[in-house]
């Protein structure tokens, strides 16, 4: 098995579905640095169509975010950034930009004539969060079990992104796995002690006992729920919602569905819990489009 070296370790805690950022010691409080105001989390609002040639967007091109999409009868095939698309037999897709997105993108459409149809959008900025913890380090050195332990962890997590269940749940209005307090905000980022900047934060934290159902917050698929608990995320499940767009939850208590099966939004799949690397019980919900992180409170609104 290949072993982890501290720069391999950070790499492998940057690719996984998702490390929630701790509370700061008691002691590191006093160092760290003024607290910044919270982050405006409200989605942004929704703009009037876009349209170029046989391509229907509606929604906005915000980092973190989603668009909805309609292609006219006749379209072969499309592609966001070179990246091909996945288009529903009846027309309607989906696009996701990263954290990180740049400021434009290009969506490009083929007609069955061959012509070439172009849209390009311009993707809002957001502001993330960044505390500086002037007392705290970032990690601890690797350990020999996590470095043998993690590999196959991270193979199952990529293999489960990458099933295509069929589920129409990315059609839908999705609702909050569950309710309560927000610990955790997606891209939010820390500065330690020796200047080194922790990875952003890959999804929504959000604080309840241990043993709080969790529910499905779309129709999807299950394609991962770990019997184990893995090294990092804990009790981990996965539910592809289709078109490339899927939900991890972190740190269960329990799994109430398993791999395969097929699931209902707001139909209960497991239990708050703190499982793996986190410091109190809370769900870790995040998202992806295809290889794009997606923020999930901008799919679920505010509480």
């Amino acid at each position: 098995m290949t072993r982890l070296g501290a720069g391999a370790f950070a790499a492998s805690v940057a690719v996984l579905a998702g490390s929630c950022i701790a509370p700061v010691p008691r002691e590191a409080t006093a160092a760290a640095a003024p607290a910044p105001p919270p982050m405006h989390v409200a989605p942004p609002p929704r703009t009037p169509e876009v349209r170029s040639g046989p391509i229907v967007l509606t929604g906005v091109a915000v980092q973190g975010g989603i668009m909805l999409g309609q292609l006219a009868p006749g379209t072969l095939n499309l592609t966001l950034d070179g990246q091909p698309v996945r288009v529903a037999p009846d027309g309607r897709f989906i696009i996701g930009f990263n954290s990180d997105a740049a400021p434009t993108a290009m969506l490009r459409a083929t007609a069955r004539d061959g012509r070439g149809v172009e849209l390009p959008l311009k993707v809002e900025p957001r502001a993330w969060r960044v505390e500086t913890i002037a007392g705290l380090p970032r990690f601890a050195q690797p350990s020999a079990e996590f470095a043998r332990l993690r590999p196959p962890e991270l193979a199952q997590i990529n293999a489960a992104r990458r099933i295509d269940g069929g589920a129409d749940g990315w059609r839908q209005r999705f609702i909050w796995p569950v309710k309560g307090r927000i610990s955790g905000l997606f891209g939010s980022s820390r500065v330690y002690a020796n200047g080194e900047k922790g990875a952003p934060h890959s999804g929504v934290d959000v604080a309840r006992p241990t043993g709080t159902p969790v529910v499905a917050p779309a129709d999807g698929v299950v394609t991962l729920a770990a019997a184990q608990p893995f090294t990092l995320e804990g009790k981990i499940l996965m539910i592809d919602h289709g078109m490339g767009l899927n939900s991890a939850f972190l740190h269960l208590s329990r799994h109430d569905v398993k791999v395969g099966d097929r699931v209902r939004q707001g139909q209960v799949v497991g239990a708050v819990g703190m499982t793996g690397r986190a410091s109190g019980p809370h769900l870790h919900w995040g998202m992806k489009w295809l290889d794009r992180r997606i923020d999930p409170l901008l799919l679920a609104g505010p509480q």
